[in-house]
């Protein structure tokens, strides 16, 4: 019986022995071949510009959340987009209407930024018009909603998360975003972080093509390019699944922008 070896064998077995145990404990791609778990993609170079936040591109990867807000909270996103948002657009007063665990908040402190944040834990409805700040209030509105059921915030039948179908979601939603229309100052922005996901009845549902149509309607329009944001230290990654599908790893910040005034 001949025993074939490869040049690792014959120029430094233990190299050879060294790389066979990992081999063995390497996952398989599709083919049946080993593939390494971490994996780094180069990503396109940004042409320079005059923006004050050169790192802030279409595509946003920060694997660290920073010391804002509590990790544990759930769907907690870190705040280091916020606070690179704030840096560029350097906003007067910020709203935060679903403000969590107070990762907005935290970021608005550090930077001595003016910011209100109400969220349905301690009773406040952002769906609600009566409950929300009178019109033209805010420069910047951050906001995180619940990407419909995906995971429940509260125990309030109010929150967007106990919606019993996409259609009280959409509707509520709406109400939503047309609430932070009407409260944004002429020119300001209002930043939505959302991300689509598989519903075990709608099945596949699209909640940022829902934003758009649902800001548009209320006359926002949209100010810049969605920022892609990269979703390290999500819950769903250190999950098991029987099922197959195309696993998300992304989420997106939409920036919209209400008109400006036009001037007589």
């Amino acid at each position: 019986m001949i025993q074939h070896t490869s040049k690792h064998d014959v120029i430094n077995p233990f190299y050879a022995r060294r790389m066979a145990k990992r081999d063995a404990t390497r996952p398989e791609n599709s083919m049946g071949e080993a593939c390494d778990q971490t994996v780094f993609a180069r990503l396109p170079r940004a042409p320079r510009n005059g923006s004050p936040v050169p790192h802030l591109t279409s595509l946003y990867h920060f694997h660290r959340a920073g010391e804002y807000g509590d990790r544990s909270y759930p769907g907690n996103c870190g705040g280091n987009l916020i606070k690179d948002l704030l840096s560029y657009f350097k906003p007067g007063m910020v709203f935060d209407p679903m403000t969590g665990s107070g990762t907005c908040r935290d970021v608005c402190d550090e930077m001595n930024i003016p910011c209100m944040a109400f969220d349905i834990h301690t009773g406040f409805d952002a769906c609600d018009p009566a409950e929300f700040p009178g019109p033209d209030s805010f420069d910047f509105i951050w906001a995180h909603p619940a990407y419909w059921r995906m995971k429940l915030y509260a125990d309030d039948p109010r929150d967007l998360s106990r919606s019993p179908t996409l259609e009280h979601f959409l509707r509520r939603y709406g109400q939503f975003i047309r609430n932070c229309a009407r409260s944004l100052k002429p020119g300001g922005k209002l930043a939505i972080l959302m991300g689509d996901y598989s519903d075990r009845d709608e099945g596949y549902v699209p909640l940022t093509h829902h934003t758009k149509r649902l800001a548009f309607a209320t006359g926002l329009s949209q100010h810049c390019t969605d920022i892609i944001r990269f979703s390290h230290g999500a819950s769903s990654s250190k999950k098991v699944y029987r099922s197959s599908f195309i696993p998300g790893l992304h989420d997106t910040c939409m920036i919209f922008e209400k008109p400006p005034t036009k001037r007589s």
